[in-house]
Order: C-alpha cells, then structure tokens, then sequence
C-alpha cells in the first residue's frame, strides 16, 4: 500500500471541518483512496523518493524504461547472465546513461537479452504529493464520504413528488478524473 498521499489535517483544512467526528471516517479512507488513486495512474508518486526501488528487465531494447517518473536518480545499473543469482555493475557514462526517466545503452544497439538480467536501482517521485494531485485526491475523498452507493432522495421544496437517484455509475467524477488523467503512466 505504501505511504499516503495527503493527511487528515490536509484534508480537514481542504474540506472546512473542524470538529473530530469524521476522523475514523476520513482516516479509514485516506489509505483507500491513495491505494486506488496509485493504481489507477500505475505510479506510487511519493513512496521511492527516498527508499530506493529495485526494478528487472530482460534486455532486447535500446533503453529501459523505468515506472515510477519522475526519475530523481540511478543509483546503479546491473547485468547477469544467469538468471539474476549474481550481479555485475555497469559503469554509467560508458555502459549506460539516464535519460529523462529511462536508462540507455551505451555498448551497441541493444541491451544484450538475459532473462532477468538487469537490474536497476533507483529513486523517484516526489518529496510531497503535487498540489493539484492533492487536491484531487482530497476531491475524491470528499466524493465517497458523501456518495455511499445508496439512494438519495430528493424532493422539490413544496411538492409532494420525490425524485430517487441511483448513484450505479463507475465512472470517476470529471473533474477528478482530469486531474488523475494527468499523472496517469501507461506502459502499453
């Protein structure tokens, strides 16, 4: 699951509460939310901005690309020719470089192929939710805090008629999506 994309003072202060009565409600869904906000934009965005993370590749390519951006720093490059049991370091600036949020072969065309021969290690993401992502993020909370799936009535001031609205849909609110759609990493 990893680290949470905003708190709940964040959220208290966004959303004008000042009383403690949501705050099992609103701490039950901050790590819901991050969860689902993380895998619906395929990145983790905060969680490897100082832990590194450890990713394998086969090789066949030019370049690796890495799936946490943005990419703050390679720490190192490793190859094996035999199914990752031992590692041999490869030297940046002669064997390979970092690209924007890619690690490029230096050697040839192409990374030699080794099935689970390369490992790279490395840092990204941001030290702090970005503003708009927060915001939302902290829009989405506010969404499933007053949006339970159940049937809200609704009726006209002075009227006897009362409207009933299924809230059935599974599309995000645009707005939320929008702001999500931004950050979204596809890697077809």
């Amino acid at each position: 699951m990893g680290l949470n994309l905003t708190t709940r003072a964040d959220y208290k202060t966004y959303a004008g509460i000042k009383s403690t009565n949501y705050d099992a409600e609103i701490d039950a869904l901050i790590p819901r939310v991050s969860d689902f906000v993380k895998r619906y934009c395929n990145r983790t965005f905060v969680d490897y901005f100082v832990a590194a993370k450890t990713e394998i590749f086969d090789g066949g390519t030019s370049h690796f690309i890495l799936t946490e951006p943005p990419v703050n720093a390679v720490t190192s490059v490793s190859y094996s020719q035999n199914y990752g049991q031992t590692w041999t370091l490869l030297t940046q600036y002669v064997d390979w470089i970092k690209r924007d949020d890619t690690v490029v072969n230096l050697i040839g065309s192409k990374f030699p192929v080794y099935l689970q021969g390369y490992k790279v290690i490395y840092t990204a993401g941001y030290d702090d939710t970005p503003q708009d992502l927060e915001i939302g993020i902290m829009d989405l909370i506010t969404y499933y805090r007053k949006n339970d799936m159940s049937i809200h009535s609704n009726s006209a001031p002075g009227t006897n008629k009362t409207q009933i609205e299924y809230i059935t849909s599974s599309q995000l609110p645009a707005h939320i999506r929008r702001v999500l759609d931004q950050y979204r990493a596809d890697y077809t």
